[in-house]
């Protein structure tokens, strides 16, 4: 801010706070004491206003205002390019500086303990209670809003707590995926294999790969589908339809893991204009230790399942 400026609104500001003090001493200058039966002169309905004077907690209210905020643009930035004299506050308080001083304070306070996790292994972390409680805190803040506060996922979002991983379920691949995010694209193919291809491809791989039964109604060319799926898709999902981790490519023949449907029709509108998926990188918000703790609560919630089915 120029200097000009800066002194522009130094001086409207106090000269506004100086008229607002004068105003409230002027119109209580005068005043009669105690009440009165006079009125203001107006009648509404019948009814007519007494002149009688502010009271005078109202009046100190109004005194008090004024006086705090002289005090607060002492203390804080508020007066052109003045910085403030609130105490630790050198360069000025600034809502930034604020938010680092309490970022400083609980990593002072809770770093050790990220620390002691950190050089735990994620299976390990993920059987310690206290440090699940606290994964659960960070999944809930972080994570929940994607996958659900039950982590079930939903339509884009997958499961974490069953078996199907695009990208691994081992405890570093769910590390690195929460490091570092993930990046799912399958392309378009209702261009180049046109729509009668999509609809055989579909029917292919819901039937012979998914073993999903199609219903009574749907034509499709099972040997054709065979043949795009061979040529366009394989070098994905693998010639049986395994999946290639990877790549982030699912496994075809576990539909349970289809996060966009597995009727005939999404099939269909995955094929026919592909998909984009993004996890964010979580490091740089929360830092390699916190990743850590909750890579191992989302390792725990499949291992939780699993055993559960057995």
């Amino acid at each position: 801010m120029t200097t000009f400026w800066s002194w522009y609104i130094t001086i409207l500001t106090i000269a506004t706070l100086v008229a607002l003090l004068w105003l409230v001493f002027a119109t209580r200058k005068g005043e009669p004491k105690g009440g009165t039966d006079k009125t203001m002169g107006h009648s509404f309905d019948g009814i007519e206003e007494y002149d009688n004077p502010l009271p005078k907690w109202w009046f100190m209210l109004f005194i008090g205002t004024i006086a705090f905020t002289a005090v607060y643009l002492v203390l804080y930035p508020g007066l052109g390019n003045w910085k403030g004299i609130f105490p630790g506050y050198e360069n000025g308080w600034t809502q930034v500086g604020q938010w680092q001083r309490e970022m400083d304070k609980a990593d002072a306070q809770y770093g050790p303990i990220f620390a002691k996790y950190a050089a735990m292994p994620i299976t390990e972390v993920a059987k310690d209670e206290a440090a699940m409680k606290m994964g659960g805190r960070l999944f809930s803040t972080y994570c929940a809003i994607c996958h659900g506060s039950d982590a079930k996922g939903s339509m884009g979002f997958p499961n974490l707590t069953d078996k199907h991983w695009r990208w691994g379920g081992e405890p570093d691949a769910i590390q690195a995926s929460i490091l570092n995010g993930r990046l799912g694209v399958m392309p378009g193919w209702g261009a180049v294999i046109g729509e009668e291809g999509v609809k055989n491809v579909a029917a292919y791989v819901r039937q012979d790969l998914a073993k999903l039964k199609l219903a009574d109604d749907v034509q499709a060319d099972l040997g054709k589908g065979k043949e795009i799926y061979a040529t366009n898709c394989s070098v994905c999902h693998g010639a049986e339809g395994k999946g290639m981790p990877m790549l982030g490519a699912p496994d075809l023949t576990s539909p349970a893991g289809w996060i966009y449907g597995t009727s005939m029709a999404q099939l269909q509108q995955t094929i026919r204009y592909g998909r984009n998926g993004q996890m964010p990188a979580q490091e740089p918000y929360l830092g390699a230790d916190k990743v850590h703790i909750l890579a191992a609560y989302v390792y725990s919630l499949s291992q939780q399942a699993e055993a559960g089915a057995q």
